[in-house]
């Protein structure tokens, strides 16, 4: 049977001579479908717009003879790029969706060529290597004992799936869940779905979790019990009192898991690290890479202090780490993770931290902090607006004076259907809040200055 030689494959010695015309390709529907966006953060209309340009552009989406590479890269990509909300303009600030890091990009370009799946060494000897130096360095930066571990996840809702697991695993069925109701919804929709009891929300009027709240509840509910604590609420960017909450939990023998998705990076900056004091005393904590690290999707960790809490992830499949293998020394992987198959995101993170070194990433993560500073204080002092409150991390919640609830959310829908900016909402002391969520380094001042006259409704860009 004859290969079809016409279908090249990334990998392999031809692999990037057949990548690099296709590589010009791409970077060129990159470049024209942002310039159909005319500098704008996401393109004008809305969903049905936005729709019905992709159906014009697919056509049919299995044709009986296909288009051919560059055709099909030219009009998909372009269509992307063109409808796509780039986290890399200015005025996208809605959510914790970062414009990541070219390098980054570029090291996730030599994964995908190379495809490794890390659910057993002999499919990835080199990234299963790279995986396991990282996973222990990152998590000896949150935890200081001898034997410290990490899982690289798809991001915050697997970690705390995890965590939640081994505690589980550690307690048995009957464990309870104690989170405030600033809690990322991962938390109680995990208690759902490994077969534990109903998660007890308890409540956050201030956005944090009151060691008080959490006394009383701990003392009224039975043991085993497990708290998970916030450190960077996606709301606002609040952060836990996390000494109280550990001490409370030391003192009533319960674990702790901090989610901190959002804030934990913040551990790396000396002028922000501060505001985490206590981190390292959960049982487990959750790490984006793909918030305040700049990392393409995904890219998550679940930290533990030492590395036999994760031993109830142990799994055998012959096929993948037959015993014989392992005793001979091969490395056993199932146990890393709940999935398969799995990419090497370790790559990219690793390749990021090496380009950037430590005081390149800290100054990253200092720069984003202030900007959401200075947009706080720019709005304070605006008469046509009210600022909710100093920003913790990079969060800032705003509103029109005078402005009803039924305003506040049209603005905001009607500068995504302009395609002018995307900016998320809240509820927080019972009224309705504008979050912009700033995560883009390049952002300046000059920027920001814009995004309020754009606010005020002013046409001039």
């Amino acid at each position: 049977m004859t290969a079809p030689h016409g279908n090249p494959l990334a990998g392999g010695a031809t692999g990037p001579h057949a990548l690099r015309p296709l590589l010009d390709t791409v970077l060129d529907a990159l470049r024209t479908g942002a310039q159909d966006r005319s500098g704008r953060p996401l393109p004008a209309g809305g969903p049905a717009t936005v729709t019905a340009h992709a159906r014009t552009a697919l056509g049919d989406v299995l044709p009986d003879h296909g288009t051919g590479d560059h055709e099909a890269l030219r009009t998909l990509v372009h269509t992307l790029a063109a409808g796509a909300a780039d986290p890399a303009h200015p005025h996208c600030a809605a959510h914790l969706h970062c414009p990541p890091l070219a390098v980054a990009v570029a090291a996730d370009l030599a994964a995908a060529a190379l495809n490794p799946s890390l659910d057993s060494w002999d499919q990835a000897p080199a990234a299963s290597a790279i995986e396991a130096l990282l996973t222990r360095a990152l998590a000896a930066e949150f935890h200081d004992t001898p034997h410290p571990d990490a899982l690289i996840t798809t991001g915050g809702t697997e970690s705390n799936q995890l965590a939640l697991l081994l505690a589980r695993e550690r307690h048995g069925p009957h464990l309870t869940v104690l989170h405030g109701a600033n809690a990322h919804h991962s938390i109680p929709r995990a208690a759902w779905l490994l077969g534990l009891p109903p998660a007890t929300e308890l409540p956050t009027p201030t956005g944090v979790l009151d060691p008080a709240t959490l006394a009383a509840a701990l003392a009224t509910t039975p043991r085993p019990t497990l708290v998970t604590a916030t450190a960077g609420t996606t709301d606002a960017g609040l952060i836990d009192p996390l000494p109280a909450i550990a001490d409370l939990c030391d003192q009533h023998g319960a674990d702790l898991h901090i989610d901190a998705a959002y804030g934990g990076l913040l551990a790396l900056s000396p002028h922000h690290r501060h505001k985490l004091t206590g981190l390292g005393r959960a049982h487990s904590l959750t790490i984006d890479l793909h918030k305040l690290g700049w990392q393409p999707v995904a890219a998550g960790l679940l930290t533990v202090p030492d590395t036999t809490l994760l031993a109830p992830l142990a799994h055998q499949a012959d096929y993948l780490n037959a015993t014989d293998d392992t005793e001979a020394g091969l490395p056993d992987l199932l146990g890393r993770s709940l999935r398969t198959t799995r990419r090497p995101d370790a790559l990219k993170i690793a390749t990021t931290l090496r380009s950037l070194g430590r005081d390149g990433l800290t100054h990253l993560i200092d720069h984003t902090c202030h900007l959401a500073h200075h947009l706080a204080r720019l709005l304070d002092a605006h008469p046509r607006f009210e600022l909710h409150a100093p920003p913790t991390i990079t969060t800032v919640l705003f509103r029109p004076t005078h402005a009803t609830d039924d305003d506040v959310a049209t603005l905001r829908r009607t500068l995504l259907h302009q395609g002018r900016a995307v900016l998320g909402r809240t509820h927080a002391d019972g009224r309705l809040w504008l979050k912009a969520t700033l995560l883009n380094p390049h952002t300046t001042a000059g920027d920001l200055d814009t995004l309020i006259a754009l606010l005020e409704g002013s046409t001039h860009r």
